[in-house]
């Protein structure tokens, strides 16, 4: 159902602290102009948890005018299954074309709770749903072994698999064949992930740089492994931004330097200052001069 590059977008705001509506349609239609396959939105990235949820249905609605029948889906990532199953309807009557599901980032579940909680929110919004298993940021760990437990609901569809171990991905398809599409969604996996299997990419830095995620995609896809190869190699050093406690900041500076977006964000975040914001600066700025070609035919 979903494959391709998705990117987990950033949501913008004014000044005041307000959405910024206009800025998310033009970097939302970003996306779209490079070939992108649909849009994420209200994820960590997103700083879905710093929204309230009238905000978020505010931002899906927004991606929908941008996405036009590709497929645009929610995060939900709430503290608790009540709030979570709430969200998710809200969703649903917004007309997301999914949901992506993230167990209690707050308390961390054991696998009959991560389980039940699964299940509880898939019935809620009744709408397709990608389970993100991230044990590195959230400290739960959706194995095959859960995944396969899930497997008899068809409303389950799809894994981000954000585990940090490569060899996961192997394993969910040894183990499920196509049974999910799996989705890498570390930046700084997503050639090794493609490369044995999985057919999307949960994308972070493709918000600054659209056109060389795409690429990277759609040459792996097509076989071509070496001039896939040579864009992730000049593209490394950012995506090393995505995994890191500052990835909002990291990603909204690299957006104001690629493509002239804001770095506005929520507290208790501030942008970058002092000797990091030097540093990402000057990662981002030497990827910028120093552009890697993209095929004509990518």
């Amino acid at each position: 159902m979903w494959t391709g590059v998705i990117p987990a977008v950033t949501t913008k705001f004014k000044e005041d602290g307000s959405l910024d509506h206009a800025e998310m349609e033009r970097c939302f239609g970003l996306q779209m102009d490079a070939g992108c396959d649909g849009i994420i939105v209200c994820g960590s990235l997103g700083e879905g948890p710093m929204l309230s949820q009238d905000e978020r249905i505010e931002v899906l609605k927004r991606a929908q005018s941008v996405t036009k029948g590709k497929p645009t889906l929610m995060t939900v990532s709430e503290a608790g299954t009540r709030e979570a199953c709430e969200l998710a309807a809200k969703a649903a009557k917004a007309g997301a074309t999914g949901l992506m599901v993230v167990p209690s980032p707050i308390y961390h579940t054991n696998p009959a709770e991560t389980v039940e909680t699964l299940r509880a929110v898939a019935a809620a919004g009744d709408l397709p749903v990608m389970i993100y298993s991230n044990r590195i940021a959230y400290r739960v760990d959706v194995t095959p072994e859960i995944m396969e437990e899930l497997a008899p609901d068809s409303r389950f569809v799809a894994i981000k698999e954000s585990s940090d171990d490569i060899r996961r991905t192997t394993e969910i398809i040894n183990r499920l064949g196509d049974r999910y599409a799996v989705l890498t969604g570390v930046d700084n996996l997503a050639f090794e992930a493609l490369t044995v299997g999985a057919c999307g990419w949960v994308a972070g830095l493709v918000v600054a740089f659209p056109e060389e995620t795409v690429a990277i995609y759609r040459l792996v896809k097509a076989g071509r492994y070496d001039e896939a190869l040579k864009i992730y190699r000049w593209f490394r050093p950012l995506l090393d931004l995505d995994v890191s406690t500052y990835l909002v900041q990291n990603i909204k500076l690299a957006e104001a330097l690629a493509i002239g977006s804001t770095e506005h964000v929520r507290a208790p975040r501030k942008p970058l200052s002092g000797a990091r914001r030097a540093e990402v600066e000057a990662i981002v700025r030497k990827a910028i001069e120093a552009r890697a070609a993209i095929p004509l035919a990518a």
